[in-house]
Parts: structure tokens; sequence; C-alpha cells
């Protein structure tokens, strides 16, 4: 879905995207290797979790690795990353957010399993996201890792416990950090950046 960079409404708002220069019609502008913050407000009714992340695109229309955001103060709204265009030309940034299923779902469990409150059904949610999960997952980037992680959950031979700490190590954190499982993504409008070789002084 196609968003307006500064009132975009949708499953997920992505609005007040910055830096943004006369809404969007001149561009911001940078020096090549100079890092600078892109934030935006992103939100979403009810209790799921969003995440979002900053798309770079270089002279040649090649988007760049994506840069995970993060929300700037706890229950804000409002979500940064700093990123770096490392070479001169017209460059345009957007800002994706979407649904995070898996974190949801971790929150919940954390709640749920340990408290006794249906967890071999938690357990079984959670299987079947992490092999939606590791269906976008490059084998050679720790697919394996993640369907490994689905099938200690539903070993109903093991403890609970057990099962979901399965789910919950710094390797799967690591694999679900580069490659999300991502809903109901939403897009902001491209915004155009300058990148200049050195400061016009």
């Amino acid at each position: 879905m196609r968003m307006s960079a500064t009132a975009g409404i949708g499953r997920i708002p992505v609005r007040d995207v910055q830096p943004m220069v006369d809404h969007g019609r001149r561009p911001a502008k940078a020096v090549t290797g100079e890092s600078f913050e892109v934030s935006a407000t992103v939100f979403r009714e009810g209790h799921d979790a969003v995440a979002a992340n900053v798309v770079l695109k270089d002279p040649e229309g090649r988007p760049g690795p994506w840069t995970p955001m993060r929300e700037l103060a706890p229950g804000s709204d409002r979500w940064g990353a700093t990123v770096t265009p490392d070479a001169p030309g017209d460059w345009t940034y957007r800002v994706e957010a979407w649904s995070d299923p898996v974190a949801t779902w971790r929150h919940t469990a954390r709640i749920k399993v340990p408290a006794g409150i249906d967890a071999g059904l938690v357990l079984e949610e959670g299987a079947e996201l992490y092999r939606r999960a590791a269906a976008g997952v490059p084998k050679e980037a720790g697919r394996a890792v993640l369907l490994t992680a689905a099938t200690t959950l539903l070993d109903d031979t093991l403890p609970v416990a057990t099962r979901l700490a399965a789910a919950l190590t710094p390797e799967v954190d690591a694999v679900l950090a580069r490659h999300p499982l991502r809903d109901l993504v939403t897009s902001s409008d491209p915004l155009p950046l300058l990148v200049e070789r050195e400061r016009a002084l």
C-alpha cells in the first residue's frame, strides 16, 4: 500500500517522516559518509507489536540493506534510525512499518507458558510462526536455527519451559533480527536526498 510520508492511513500508519524539506518537494542534504537520523511516527491500534525500518535507495535505484528503527522513547510511537549514504548523487529514503507477529507471540508466551495458561496451544502457535519466518530466511543465513526452534516448540516430551526457552535463544534472536517475519507492511512515499561529495561552504 502506498502512503503519504506526512499523513499515511492504513493498518499501520507511517506519519511525519523526517528529515523532510518543503513537504518532500526539495531534497534533504548530506555529505558522502555522513550519518543522519531518519525518524517517523509509527503506531497500530491494539496490543500487537510493531516494528519499522529505513530503506535507502542509491542513485542507480538499488535499495540498500534496510536499517532497523528503534522506538526513540518508550510509548512515544516515534521511531528512528541512523543511516549513512556512501556515494554522491540523488538518493531516496522511505520508512516501512509492519506488524511483528513473532514479538507479539513472544510477549504472550512469556506470560502464558509459565502460568500454565493454554501452554500447549501457545507453543504450537509459536512453532507455526517460526516455520513461516524460516521460509523467508536463506539457507545459509540461519533457516535451520528457526526450524530447529519450531521442532522443539512442538516436542511434547519436553517440559514446556524447555520448549519455550528453545525459541528465545540468542541464536534465534540474531536470525530474526536480520530476517524478521513482517505482516501488513506499510511504506511511506520515498523522499529525496541529495548526497554531495563535500559540504558547500
